[in-house]
């Protein structure tokens, strides 16, 4: 037997609030551009990065699911 899990409308727009996304994109923007970053804030980039990967892979099978039932 299949169970399904319901997923809450909300979750399925869930982004990173746009403080958060700027601040990624402000290490990722300097990173790039060959400044080597301390460990505190490549440690910060990198858990922001997990995050965004998280929250897109939950909207992608919100999305799946949506579309199935």
């Amino acid at each position: 037997m299949v169970e399904i899990i319901e997923i809450p409308v909300e979750l399925t727009h869930f982004q990173l609030p746009e403080a958060v996304h700027e601040r990624l994109q402000f290490l990722l923007d300097r990173q790039d551009a060959g400044e080597a970053l301390p460990l505190a804030e490549r440690r910060e980039a990198e858990g922001l990065v997990e995050l965004a990967e998280f929250l897109s892979l939950l909207h992608l099978r919100s999305q799946r699911v949506m579309h199935q039932g």
